[in-house]
């Protein structure tokens, strides 16, 4: 075999060049500044800079009279949505609901500016409203004293701003990729079924209630003031649901009619309010909202409040709610990008949501993200671009001006049943099914944060969902694939024996493919298995003498598992197996090189491919065996 098609084990890459390709291969693995390397005029990478920072800039200049009017209609269909979400998830964060209405007018300003995402609508979400509530009431009833409640809740949001901002210049959106599918799964199940027994005590019209989020908590509460319970909110409320439900029925049945789900809920707030004020409502015990008062966002900043006693509460609140919400938002935008073929930018979605909520709290809004419901009716709605948050914006902003005390005749009751009609989606025991038939283990970590989110808190469901997540990314690590290879006959290919039962074995050699990167957590489960497949081999009567590893599937190796290498090739040397290594890596030959290995065990035991590796075995067994014959003549004579 010539040089030119052996194994190169001579070249290798400074430490700076190999830190830098790690780096950027960690960091920048869309090579994002690629785009500006090609421009030549100053003045063109300056516009391309200004276009990848500001996406606005991008898609603006391009922007059309035809594309307005399909953003317009978006436009005007999200904020049906927005005001009663804002409302409803300004109560499930005990907060006054004018915040709510003030979220939906300057975070998607912002977001229309820096996000990449064209269908992505910004608002609230109901899991971390009340995972706001659920940390910062721990520390402070909103009862007690809702000016410095509403405070802190302002000071988790520009924690929020912060951290988000400094994950997207920071590019580590990798933090994110820890949430996997299954653990969102379950929390935001566990979510909604606390969400929706939490809502009871609008729909029952109980004046007391539990202050903790679990399902047994809230039975208790309702068993201990069934005095309370008044039958008027309860007719009500469960006309309002079967009202919403059945409009979710329409658009499954008529996907075209999307339109009327998303116009569900803003008419059960006005027919609803219409109603408790021709019938004297707060005389039947179907209380409102109360009064709100006009006008667009106070500026919030000089609110913020840092008192120690305070602050381990709130920023745990920001922290986690910051998470989940990019999670969620990236994830939810993302896969409308896939199914519409448009752009999107992870690490620019979390600058934008960072943004968004950093200029929000100070302008007196909380915590906002890219809601799924929003987005799949902005989506359905047929947006062009971000300019149908610009116009939910606008029309938010002559709500608080002209309309905003008109909301303040919506009774509560009403604002439960938007909740739970919302919530009552995401129950979607489908999931389950599928997961369980897919995989047993993401099953189990979907239940376990359903069930730890549902039954003991919010806190706990999610701790546990992800330590299960963590651990089974753990034994992928620690308990890597590896496979014997076969030749399947007449295609020169070599693949999985269990996978392919008619590949075809070499005699006398075994081949192993080795799918992982070969670390101290795996490096002695790898010598065991090998050690296994070969008494796996002599047993069923093949001689084994030469065995074949496969390295173009581990991508790195630590000491660790340099070491292993050596230690397998000495077992295997004293059993008279030798040992012949195919297609290393760069990252790996560097490291073999510079640990000596290579010294040690020859060039000669490096091969380019597995056909020239299985030759090699073969010229070897042949040479032996001519050896053996005249070493039996030689005596017989």
């Amino acid at each position: 075999m010539g040089d030119e098609h052996a194994v190169n084990l001579t070249k290798s890459r400074g430490f700076f060049k190999k830190f830098t390709a790690g780096l950027k291969e960690t960091f920048f693995p869309d090579d994002p500044f690629r785009q500006f390397q090609e421009q030549r005029s100053a003045g063109r990478k300056f516009l391309k800079y200004l276009q990848y920072f500001v996406p606005m800039c991008e898609w603006l200049p391009k922007y059309s009279l035809s594309l307005f009017f399909a953003d317009l209609l978006a436009g005007l269909t999200i904020t049906s949505v927005a005001i009663p979400q804002g409302i409803s998830y300004a109560k499930l964060a005990s907060i006054p609901p004018i915040i709510g209405l003030y979220t939906a007018f300057v975070p998607p300003i912002v977001y229309s500016i820096f996000g990449s995402s064209r269908h992505v609508a910004v608002g609230p979400i109901a899991s971390c409203s009340l995972i706001i509530y659920d940390n910062i009431s721990k520390v402070l009833n909103p009862d007690d004293d809702i000016v410095l409640y509403v405070r802190l809740v302002f000071t988790a949001a520009f924690v929020t701003g912060v951290f988000q901002t400094a994950l997207g210049l920071l590019r580590l959106g990798i933090l994110v990729d820890f949430f996997s599918h299954s653990t969102i799964t379950g929390f935001m199940t566990g979510t909604a079924i606390i969400l929706i027994f939490a809502q009871l005590k609008g729909l029952l019209g109980l004046k007391h209630f539990t202050t903790k989020n679990n399902v047994q908590s809230v039975i208790q509460a309702i068993i201990k003031y069934r005095s309370e319970i008044r039958w008027q909110p309860i007719v009500l409320g469960l006309v309002l649901l079967v009202f919403l439900q059945s409009t979710k029925f329409v658009r499954k049945k008529r996907p075209k009619l999307f339109w009327v789900p998303a116009l569900g809920p803003i008419v059960a707030i006005v027919v609803s309010a219409v109603f408790t004020a021709l019938i004297k409502g707060e005389d039947h015990g179907i209380v409102t909202v109360g009064h709100l008062d006009k006008g667009i966002n106070p500026l919030s900043i000089h609110l913020f409040n840092f008192d120690p006693r305070y602050f381990s509460a709130v920023a745990k609140a920001g922290l986690v709610t910051g998470i989940l919400s990019l999670a969620e938002g990236i994830a939810i935008g993302r896969s409308f990008a896939v199914i519409d073929n448009t752009p999107h930018d992870g690490n620019k979605e979390m600058i934008a949501f960072g943004l968004m909520n950093l200029l929000g709290s100070f302008t007196s809004c909380y915590l906002t993200s890219g809601p799924f419901s929003k987005t799949a009716v902005n989506y359905n709605a047929g947006c062009k671009t971000a300019m149908s948050n610009l116009v939910q914006a606008a029309l938010m902003a002559l709500t608080l001006l002209f309309l905003a005390p008109l909301f303040g005749y919506t009774p509560l009751v009403a604002l439960s049943v938007i909740i739970m009609s919302a919530m009552l989606s995401l129950l979607d025991y489908h999931e389950f099914i599928h997961l369980f038939k897919v995989d047993k283990f993401d099953f189990v970590i979907c239940i376990t944060g359903t069930i730890g989110v549902s039954f003991i808190s919010m806190d706990v469901g999610l701790f546990f969902s992800v330590i299960l997540a963590l651990l089974r990314a753990l034994l992928y690590v620690a308990r890597p694939a590896t496979c014997k290879l076969g030749r399947l006959s007449d295609s020169g290919l070599y693949r999985d024996v269990e996978q392919y039962p008619n590949s075809s074995k070499v005699h006398g050699v075994l081949i192993v493919q080795l799918g992982s990167p070969l670390y101290y957590a795996n490096s002695n489960y790898i010598k065991e298995r090998i050690l296994r497949y070969i008494r796996g081999e002599q047993a069923s009567g093949d001689i084994i003498e030469h065995l074949i590893l496969d390295l173009s599937g581990v991508t790195s190796i630590d000491m660790t598992g340099i070491k292993g290498l050596l230690e397998i090739r000495r077992v295997l040397e004293k059993n008279n197996i030798q040992v012949l290594i195919v297609n290393p890596r760069m990252e790996v030959v560097e490291k073999l090189v510079a640990s000596h290995f290579v010294g040690k065990v020859g060039k000669e035991s490096f091969y380019l491919s597995l056909d020239d590796a299985v030759m090699a075995t073969q010229y070897s067994l042949q040479k032996a065996r001519k050896s053996d014959e005249a070493s039996f003549d030689t005596t017989d004579t």
